[in-house]
């Protein structure tokens, strides 16, 4: 019989279970971009050979099992599959870098700010290691290529093999966050069950509910099904759940559903898992005869980052704060936070006070202006007009007069919000 446990959280879950968590992170912590959530997601449900009879357990115990976990190694294959319902850009990429009279052409297609947010659509296999919070090690498989994350001690490299192109950065570890060096980020880029699941457990709090759903065995491995689900109405999410290994407390799984019903927008799991030191060679590179290297200090363009955890494709959205899901942050000077937990909307200012270029206006070309128009629509308030871009996590509502909101949560929502600031 499959445990069910219908404890819930309450406000001092955040402030102490997950406070105390000291389970080392599992992906090169590389400050880039994500996609919600996330960031990120990952392939559908692994097939169960049955519900494992576990002992019982409460949602509290649960979440204190994961903050406890100190399994600081472990290699295995995730696989990871999002569906964000963002339509494709087809040639657009193309059609932009020529009407901006930017081939790309000397940027490296190693950099990591730029190839890990490929994981934010699609599905990719993963494979993973990690020694300490020293030497983790990220490979995304392709088909004859590799592209491949290693960072060991302070050292930082990226390789793909697909273009023999390499990027080396060297970890600021000074606090000073001088240019082109890689400083770790905290929740780095979420690329594992785990690092997705620490994300969403910050807004646990009085607006979640947090249970225990049974059991599932996950890469042949015994887990608990932790449940979390939004108590308010209004969020674009249904529920989260997350296998959680019974033996060690790690995260084996994660899988978010969306309230619209459907796929999930964001699967993510191992299907191979070994909790043995990796080898040692899993963390060392050099590059390949003839590669191009790329060092960070020495890159054309100056990276630049929004900072936002899995809402990277609006600009501004750092104003959600690491909370990413919801837990509601302060945000920067124009930006602000209306509401709270899984309902927070962040309101950007956006510099200069303007809205969206238009075609009319001669800002946009037509092909870019047409892809602009696919995803939004235009709606009207107290507020005045703009427009609304969806996405089956997070929406977005850009003002004609250079206002944005944005949250996972329904356009009318965001409607709302807006007609009530103005």
């Amino acid at each position: 019989m499959a445990p069910n446990d219908s404890a819930e959280t309450n406000g001092g879950t955040r402030g102490t279970a997950v406070g105390r968590r000291k389970a080392a992170r599992y992906i090169v912590p590389v400050a880039v971009a994500g996609v919600a959530a996330a960031t990120i997601g990952l392939v559908p449900a692994l097939a169960s050979t049955g519900d494992p009879d576990l002992p019982k357990i409460t949602a509290q115990q649960l979440i204190e099992k994961i903050a406890a976990s100190d399994t600081q190694q472990l290699s295995g294959t995730v696989k990871i599959s999002t569906d964000l319902g963002i339509p494709s850009l087809g040639g657009l990429a193309g059609s932009f870098a020529q009407n901006s009279g930017d081939s790309g052409k000397g940027d490296s297609t190693a950099d990591p700010q730029s190839k890990m947010t490929e994981l934010a659509s699609g599905t990719h296999t993963l494979r993973v290691a990690a020694d300490g919070p020293d030497k983790q090690r990220v490979s995304i498989l392709e088909n004859a290529a590799e592209y491949s994350l290693i960072h060991n001690g302070g050292q930082v490299w990226a390789y793909d093999s697909k273009t023999n192109q390499a990027y080396h950065s060297t970890e600021d570890r000074s606090g000073t966050g001088k240019p082109g060096h890689a400083t770790p980020a905290p929740e780095g880029v979420p690329a594992t069950p785990k690092a997705l699941a620490e994300q969403v457990l910050k807004a646990a709090g009085p607006t979640t509910s947090v249970t225990v759903d049974g059991t599932a065995q996950v890469a042949g491995r015994d887990a608990y099904r932790l449940l979390i689900k939004p108590r308010q109405s209004g969020s674009t999410i249904d529920s989260v759940t997350v296998a959680v290994d019974a033996k060690n407390g790690v995260p084996l799984k994660f899988t978010l559903l969306p309230s619209s019903g459907g796929k999930a927008v964001v699967d993510a799991g191992f299907t191979k898992v070994d909790f043995a030191k990796p080898a040692a060679s899993s963390f060392t590179f050099t590059p390949p005869k003839g590669a191009e290297v790329t060092e960070a200090d020495d890159a054309k363009a100056q990276q630049k980052t929004d900072g936002a955890k899995g809402l990277g494709m609006f600009p501004g959205a750092e104003g959600l704060g690491a909370e990413g899901l919801g837990a509601g942050g302060q945000g920067s000077k124009d930006t602000k936070v209306i509401g709270e937990g899984w309902n927070a909307i962040a309101e950007i200012r956006t510099p200069g006070g303007t809205g969206l270029p238009s075609k009319a206006s001669g800002d946009v070309p037509a092909q870019a202006q047409q892809f602009l128009d696919s995803l939004g629509d235009k709606v009207s308030g107290t507020f005045g007009s703009g427009t609304v871009f969806k996405t089956r996590l997070v929406n977005a509502l850009m003002t004609d007069d250079g206002k944005v909101y944005v949250g996972a949560v329904t356009p009318d929502a965001l409607v709302k919000a807006a007609n009530s600031a103005s």
